[in-house]
């Protein structure tokens, strides 16, 4: 009953505010969940990691439901994750059912967070039981895995490769620790870099560049001026249809199957939300018995592609508590304030810290119940945010970025240009069409990786240690194989339909 101590009122507080401050955030067009987090992220130091956890996990419910509503109202996905919601909830809007579009979402968000944190809380300390049995090969093959996987489900495979391998390349700067393997010498920098850069860069102002200020860069280019129309704005005021429980009957295989692919898309490292919906909505398209009006103002729609992306919360915490690999951006972010605790993430996290992995399960639960009532209550007040004037909103966020990387490591100057840096980096490697997902977990994973497969040569001296006859490792090569395979046939008939779209 040690547990019931750690859920005081501030817990629940954090927990709701950040439900809401996340709902805000994802309700904004070009604002995210993971924007939210990172820029939240200084915050927990001084909250402690239970109450920080509570605080950034109501963020990211909040943030990945709230993109609902600009996706609904103005035809904007206020997140990745809501593309297909657009689909079918504008037009329905454009009807004069905005609010009724709406509140179905707001039912599927629920019922897909509370399927993915059930999923969460059998599966994830199974999977780190078993992942305790993992050598350092093993632990290299995972990591292997996770990578191809990036690259084997970014828009472009070779440019999901080389995003990966520029995230290693910049996760390797710095000093070469002889306890890794190293020579204890500094490498990829130039000397005068070497009192800023010896331990490398610091990963919190790295993910609140890449993940802040590169978002305001991108969103600050289009203006900040807002381009709604008055059109738009009044679909948002309209009453619409009436809301009625009766919309999901007939609709209930949707809504699980729905929920469980986006759950099983958010352990696929570095995938995204945007994946999870669009598959789910695929599903639906293709096994309806009558699919003729999705894309039209369809509820399955709706329900296939918020359930989905809701799913995606629980999903992706799996591959991050049991195996220490983030299954998104935002998860990625969220080993920041494991960081900040001086807690690594991995296999003896559960049963190291249960009683954090229990405040989790809670805190996951309890946003998504406040998400709903948040949501279906008070829709009509919620729905206004989306007029918010980014020229008051970026400022405030800018500033909140710079007095978060300067204060995470005690004043470290170098910390705010790393945030600056990154930033940059972020705005152009997207210009230029690069991917930020397999780039961040690049650099997250990378370091790890050299360790393990430094590790692994130590213990036999040859290569052919990593094709041993253990079956967990044939089991990880077969699936290695299988991304790989996959992704080329991917790549090839994309390739072939953009020539046929070109001769057509």
């Amino acid at each position: 009953m040690e547990i019931l101590s750690l859920l005081d009122v501030t817990f629940f507080l954090l927990t709701a505010l950040g439900a809401l401050v996340g709902i805000v955030f994802g309700a904004i067009p070009g604002m995210t969940a993971t924007m939210a987090v990172a820029v939240c992220l200084p915050l927990t130091y001084a909250l402690g990691l239970n109450h920080g956890l509570a605080l950034l996990l109501g963020l990211y419910v909040g943030g990945i439901s709230g993109g609902m509503v600009p996706a609904v109202l103005l035809n904007i996905p206020g997140t990745p994750s809501s593309i297909t919601t657009t689909f079918d909830g504008y037009p329905m809007a454009r009807r004069g059912e905005g609010e009724r579009a709406l509140k179905i979402s707001v039912v599927a968000s629920l019922v897909g967070g509370l399927i993915s944190a059930a999923v969460l809380f059998l599966f994830a300390p199974l999977l780190a039981d078993f992942s305790i049995k993992f050598s350092y090969i093993e632990k290299f093959l995972i990591i292997l895995l996770a990578l191809t996987v990036i690259a084997s489900l970014s828009n472009n495979m070779l440019v999901g490769i080389f995003s990966g391998v520029i995230g290693i390349w910049l996760s390797l700067i710095g000093d070469y620790s002889i306890s890794d393997g190293g020579n204890g010498k500094t490498r990829l920098m130039f000397d005068f870099m070497e009192p800023y850069l010896f331990e490398g860069f610091s990963l919190l102002p790295v993910l609140i560049g890449i993940f802040g200020i590169s978002t305001i860069l991108l969103e600050a280019e289009k203006g900040v001026k807002s381009d709604l129309t008055d059109e738009r704005v009044k679909i948002g005021k309209g009453a619409g249809a009436t809301f009625s429980l009766a919309l999901f009957k007939g609709r209930l295989t949707n809504l699980v199957r729905s929920s469980f692919i986006g759950t099983f898309v958010g352990m696929l490292p570095g995938v995204g939300g945007s994946a999870a919906s669009v598959l789910a909505y695929t599903q639906e398209k293709n096994l309806a018995r009558d699919s003729s009006q999705m894309g039209k103002g369809a509820p399955q729609g709706l329900i296939a592609s918020e359930s989905a992306n809701n799913a995606l919360t629980g999903g992706a915490l799996i591959p991050l508590l049991s195996l220490g690999i983030p299954g998104d951006s935002t998860t990625a972010v969220l080993i920041g304030a494991f960081t900040l605790q001086g807690i690594q993430v991995g296999p003896l996290f559960i049963p190291e810290n249960a009683e954090t992995w229990y405040v989790m399960m809670a805190a996951l639960i309890f946003a998504n119940f406040v998400m709903f009532f948040l949501m279906f209550y008070a829709i009509k007040y919620i729905a206004k945010v989306v007029m918010v004037p980014k020229h008051i909103l970026f400022p405030i966020i800018v500033m909140m970025c710079v007095v978060g990387a300067y204060a995470i490591n005690y004043g470290i100057m170098f910390d705010v240009w790393t945030l600056l840096i990154f930033g940059v980096l972020g705005y152009l490697i997207q210009k230029v069409g690069l991917e930020v997902a397999p780039l961040i977990i690049g650099f997250i994973l990378g370091s790890q990786a050299e360790v393990y497969f430094v590790k692994s040569l130590e213990s036999a001296g040859t290569l052919t240690i990593f094709f041993t006859k253990s079956p967990i490792a044939v089991v990880l090569w077969l699936l290695i194989l299988a991304s790989v395979v996959f992704s080329i046939t991917m790549s090839l008939k994309n390739r072939a339909k953009h020539r046929q779209e070109l001769l057509g």
